[in-house]
């Protein structure tokens, strides 16, 4: 292990750790093959995901730019040298892929690829993956170039790893919507149970009051107060129902563990660095940490979704009487003096009225290129 530029154990377990560290499966592949290309010293790596259709449902690409990878055109069928790594179970290491009989060629746009070595990917007898690097480095121009056996020994390693970090992404993801349906489940049920007993009542009441609205005027007006007193009791079941008004792990562990434990979270499942810092917070009352911890949701959402940011903050702490929540991210930013339009991109609305509804204030700063800092107080109770 002593040929790639970060030679010995160290880079080898940094390469492991970063392979394990993501829960997205995007995430996933691009750190298997960035570590994969640094590791072994190639000018080129991929990583293809097999679907049942004789393509890929993913592939990565490590040493390509963006411009190039769009020249290049549409993914690699499951052909020549690819397939040979789905179909078999060794590496396939070659002197120069293109005087191989499988070779057919590539896109025009394409990098010219010689030295070569690939493998599968796979979990237990299924290959999930197919891992392959190209054109290594050569560390003395006189010499001879060439991925070795050494090198084939370590991309054995890695992809044994790879296949935990991608079996465990796609667990991660089959987990997620086993959540979202049974999530689904349990709004719908509860809708049924709540709302549509209510709506039921409000269509039988207005029927009576079009019925009494002839003969019996001061009766009908009764019966047409109940409906909008059933009205509003619908609207306000619905309300509680879709948006969950209070957390159930806010009211067990309060805002200081919820917000770790959501930081911990999005941390794994992000490229960006997510991380949670408690100044001294004490405990508030409920409506105050439930604004708190909707505030901070959206601000996160915000930072790991639209800002392209490689850190996140999340802290809060004492503030007076009261708290302080703030939110700062190392993104792309944007101009505050077209608030208008960002406000309602970037739920600012939804934020400042949470942050009102509890007697608190809510400021945003930014800039392009400059990150977002978004800071919420709240007075004590």
């Amino acid at each position: 292990m002593s040929r790639g530029p970060r030679s010995g154990l160290a880079a080898v377990s940094s390469a492991l750790l970063a392979m394990s560290r993501h829960l997205e499966m995007r995430d996933v592949l691009k750190t298997i093959v960035a570590s994969a290309r640094e590791l072994l010293g190639a000018q080129y790596a991929a990583l293809g995901v097999p679907d049942d259709h004789g393509g890929f449902a993913q592939f990565v690409v490590d040493g390509v730019s963006d411009a190039q990878w769009k020249a290049i055109g549409p993914l690699p069928r499951q052909h020549g040298i690819l397939a040979a790594m789905l179909h078999e179970a060794g590496p396939e290491r070659l002197a120069d892929v293109r005087e191989d009989p499988r070779f057919e060629g590539w896109p025009s746009a394409h990098p010219e690829l010689s030295d070569f070595l690939g493998l599968p990917i796979r979990d237990g007898d299924e290959t999930i993956g197919a891992l392959f690097l190209a054109n290594k480095n050569c560390r003395d121009p006189q010499g001879g170039c060439g991925f070795t056996e050494e090198d084939e020994e370590l991309l054995a390693i890695l992809a044994q790893h790879a296949a935990i970090a991608l079996t465990n992404a796609r667990l991660y993801e089959r987990s997620r919507e086993l959540t979202i349906a049974e999530e689904r489940s349990r709004l719908a049920h509860d809708l049924h149970d709540a709302v549509s007993q209510k709506l039921f009542s409000l269509r039988l009441t207005a029927q009576a009051a079009a019925a009494l609205v002839d003969r019996d005027p001061s009766r009908a007006k009764g019966e047409l107060q109940q409906v909008a007193a059933l009205a509003a009791e619908a609207a306000d079941e619905l309300r509680a129902a879709v948006v969950e008004l209070r957390p159930a792990a806010l009211d067990e562990d309060g805002l200081v563990a919820t917000l770790r434990t959501q930081v911990q979270v999005l941390d794994r499942a992000h490229t960006a660095r997510v991380t949670f810092t408690n100044a001294g917070f004490r405990a508030l009352p409920a409506a105050q940490e439930e604004a708190m911890l909707r505030v901070a949701q959206e601000a996160l959402h915000n930072a790991l979704r639209h800002s392209g940011a490689e850190h996140v903050d999340v802290t809060v702490g004492r503030r007076g009487c009261g708290a302080a929540l703030r939110i700062t991210d190392d993104g792309r930013g944007f101009d505050p003096r077209s608030v208008r339009s960002a406000g309602r991109h970037l739920g600012l609305v939804s934020m400042r009225d949470r942050a009102s509804g509890v007697g608190g204030t809510l400021a945003v700063e930014s800039a392009p290129g400059k990150g977002t800092t978004v800071e919420m107080e709240v007075p004590g109770g």
